[in-house]
C-alpha cells in the first residue's frame, strides 16, 4: 500500500483553510449583527446615532453580516457538493 503524502497534505492545508475561512466568516456576520444592537455598545456605554462603536450603521451592519452568511453557505454547499458528487 502507497500513501500519496503530497496530496494528504493539500487535502489537509484546504481543509484546515476552509474550516478557518467559515468560522471568520461567521464571526464577521455576528459582528455586523452587532451594529443593530441599540445605542449601547460594549460596557453599557451610549454611542451617537444608535449605531456601534464599529462605525456601521444598521443597515450596513446587516448587509455585512448576509453576505458573511451567503459567503459561509457558499463554502460549506461547495464541499458538499464536492463529497457527493
Amino acid at each position: 500500500m502507497h500513501i500519496n503524502w503530497g496530496a494528504l497534505l493539500v487535502v489537509a492545508i484546504v481543509s484546515f483553510g476552509s474550516a478557518v475561512g467559515v468560522v471568520v466568516l461567521i464571526a464577521f456576520a455576528l459582528l455586523g449583527l452587532s451594529a443593530r444592537a441599540g445605542g449601547t455598545a460594549a460596557g453599557g456605554t451610549a454611542v451617537a446615532g444608535g449605531g456601534s462603536r464599529l462605525g456601521l450603521s444598521p443597515a450596513a451592519g446587516t448587509f455585512v453580516a448576509a453576505l458573511c452568511l451567503l459567503a459561509a453557505a457558499v463554502i460549506v454547499g461547495y464541499g458538499l457538493w464536492i463529497i457527493i458528487s
